[in-house]
């Protein structure tokens, strides 16, 4: 059965989806920008601390459906500007030290909100 997942940790759902669903096996998030729970978009900052923000909301997200970065399989990463990568890489090496999980990073032509990432990740909580 599905159940949805909300912290206010993270940056409400502005629209028809959850922050996380969950079948309490499995944790699908929601793709999480660089706007902090209290609503500051970090749309200028440099590609590092908008990636940061980002992977701050999703262990929010993870936190609260029960998970941790370890338990993440499949991350997807969205840039709008794919010679961003090498930089994003960095920050997000430092979150996914140790074992890091299946990743896909690509280009879009656009992000909400103008930012430069988004992040979504599927987690498993057994």
């Amino acid at each position: 059965m599905k159940r949805i997942i909300q912290t206010d940790d993270a940056p409400a759902a502005v629209g028809a989806y959850s922050q996380a669903t969950t079948d309490d096996s499995l944790v699908f998030t929601a793709g999480q920008i660089p706007l902090t729970a209290d609503g500051e978009l970090l749309d200028d900052e440099p590609i590092e601390a908008q990636t940061e923000q980002a992977l701050y909301n999703l262990d929010a997200v993870l936190d609260e459906a029960g998970a941790t970065p370890e338990d993440v399989l499949k991350v997807t990463v969205f840039l709008d500007d794919i010679d961003d990568f090498d930089a994003m890489n960095e920050t997000y090496a430092d979150y996914f030290d140790d074992e890091p999980p299946a990743r896909s990073a690509i280009e879009v032509a656009a992000l909400p909100k103008g930012v430069g990432i988004e992040i979504e990740a599927i987690a498993s909580l057994e």
